[in-house]
């Protein structure tokens, strides 16, 4: 898919699940459960045992139909190794230049991890597509958000890190293109048990949340 396409899509669902499991089997089941729910958007991060067949097994498999992405990815050679497994988007808690040149040289989306308006700026005219701000939650969430905006306005923000049900509205309305979303969503204490549908039930829950808020903006 055209990485045009890519942030195309990821902006209209709003949230990015962020797959951060034990196990290859765990994740590709975790997939199913997420797409089923209404969310085609998947980020693999690289702490997953065997991450980079897990993607290229569930790029395979889902081909357009679900975006695959490569999370916690650190470095160019990793970065190139998950793009040829398949990987559409590519995610990193921190600013790696070569990692975004890399995503740019390839046409693929790159969202490097920042905090403050000096790294996001630098993110954004390094090439980056979007920048990850993380960890949210942990200086403000959606006013920190906000106050990001405010001066940057044309900056695409991704907020992650303590993201839930209270706050993903908020951090919509803030200004968010979308949200990154782990263990809020990801439950391992479901997902151990085997109780996938307590994670269908969140999913569905976060789909509805970003509907509902983006639907009152169009209103006003």
């Amino acid at each position: 898919m055209e990485k045009r396409l890519v942030l195309t899509r990821l902006r209209e669902v709003g949230i990015i699940p962020v797959v951060r499991v034990e196990s290859g089997e765990q994740a590709i089941a975790v997939a199913e459960v997420i797409r089923e729910a209404g969310i085609p958007i998947l980020e693999i991060t690289l702490t997953v045992t065997d991450a980079v067949k897990v993607i290229e097994k569930l790029s395979t498999r889902y081909g357009d139909d679900v975006l695959i992405g490569a999370g916690t990815v650190l470095d160019h050679k990793t970065a190139n190794a998950c793009i040829d497994a398949g990987a559409q988007f590519v995610v990193s808690p921190v600013l790696n230049l070569r990692t975004i040149e890399l995503c740019k040289d390839r046409s693929v989306a790159v969202f490097p991890g920042a905090l403050t308006p000096t790294e996001v700026f630098s993110a954004w005219e390094a090439g980056a597509d979007a920048v990850k701000i993380f960890p949210c939650s942990a200086v403000g969430g959606a006013g920190y958000l906000r106050t990001l905006k405010a001066p940057l306005p044309h900056i695409n923000l991704i907020p992650t890190g303590g993201v839930s049900l209270s706050t993903a509205s908020d951090l919509i309305a803030a200004g968010a293109m979308a949200l990154g979303v782990g263990s809020e969503l990801i439950n391992m204490e479901a997902i151990k048990a085997g109780d996938f549908e307590t994670v269908a039930v969140t999913a569905r829950s976060f789909v509805a949340a970003i509907y509902q808020v983006r639907s009152t903006e169009v209103i006003k």
